[in-house]
């Protein structure tokens, strides 16, 4: 199960759990890292106090690498700084370019990753100093780089930036979908939904019952359904009564859309929850929560029950040895 990225990194699982903005904190990067893989923060828009204590509680809690991604559409320098100063082992960029941070990654001693949903989006990224490449397919969850799925995605990627090691996003939540990214000459696979069953994903339990009952026919794609803080954002979640009343108006834009501006829930924490709010569904949440974003992604019909997440990790981990045993023999 080595590939190129386990060595690369220094992780003995290719397994990548996603930056997924709102659930992950310390307690599940920590506990993906421990299991083997690479866990992931996502302070993305976190005051910089919180960057770096975030960073620090996730080093006391594991020795093993881990990584902190920055998404590119908002300015990100002071937070990229923290992360070279406390010696992020890993950093991964989303959305923009990522020439202009690249190399103050690297020379800090950082392995650099960079999502992309396209051949040449991935060979601009490599050109630019990237180490390994994250191709993300349209079935991913939350926010989604492009519009192709990961079956044709993930070995065009491969062919066009080869050597370099690249990492299969998309509809992949168990042992299987690893093993095919694997076949697809992925060296690893970015798992999100499935982590969001996890212990110590920072969700709400409607959310994750949501999740539960959902099929893979039950998420939708979107270009701009809900108010995600940067334009142009397209996203996948769960179909619910948001989603219903927007489709059946005509899929109106932003100002006309049925409900809007109405409070449909609130936090302890983040106050006011307005219908159309990018939110992750947390466990502070209060109110109509199957009226949120849902973030999932189309693997949403193989996540069934709560696990910790380092079983998570090894019960993937195992089935992908198990299938790849099969078909070599």
């Amino acid at each position: 199960m080595r590939t190129s990225f386990c060595e690369r990194v220094g992780v003995e699982l290719p397994i990548i759990q996603a930056p997924m903005g709102g659930a992950v904190g310390p307690a599940l990067a920590a506990a993906v890292s421990n299991a083997g893989g690479l866990g992931m923060l996502v302070p993305w828009r976190a005051d910089l106090d919180n960057v770096r204590q975030q960073i620090r509680q996730t080093r006391a809690l594991t020795s093993k690498p881990f990584g902190v991604n920055l998404n590119l559409e908002f300015p990100q320098e002071q937070r990229l700084e923290i992360c070279v100063e406390e010696r992020v082992p890993v950093i991964s960029f989303f959305w923009r370019d990522p020439s202009a941070v690249v190399q103050r990654a690297k020379a800090a001693g950082a392995i650099v990753l960079h999502t992309v949903g396209s051949a040449e989006a991935a060979k601009r990224a490599v050109d630019a100093g990237v180490d390994i490449v994250v191709a993300q397919g349209w079935e991913a969850g939350g926010h989604v780089r492009g519009t192709v799925a990961s079956l044709p995605l993930v070995p065009t990627v491969v062919d066009a930036v080869s050597p370099t090691p690249v990492i299969a996003a998309g509809g992949i939540a168990d042992g299987r979908g690893l093993a095919a990214v694997l076949a697809l000459g992925a060296a690893g696979a970015w798992i999100g939904t499935r982590f969001l069953a996890s212990e110590e994903a920072a969700i709400h339990p409607r959310y994750r019952e949501l999740l539960f009952k959902a099929t893979e026919n039950d998420t939708v794609f979107a270009e701009e359904l809900f108010d995600i803080r940067w334009p142009k954002a397209p996203h996948r979640v769960l179909r619910n009564k948001t989603v219903d009343a927007w489709e059946a108006a005509g899929k109106p834009v932003s100002g006309k859309r049925p409900g809007e501006g109405e409070v449909v829930a609130t936090s302890k924490t983040g106050g006011p929850i307005v219908r159309y709010q990018s939110v992750t569904a947390g466990p502070d949440a209060e109110g109509d929560i199957d009226a949120l974003s849902l973030w999932a992604g189309q693997g949403v019909g193989l996540v069934s029950r709560v696990q910790p997440a380092a079983e998570i990790v090894r019960e993937i981990a195992e089935e992908a040895r198990l299938v790849l045993r099969r078909l070599a023999s």
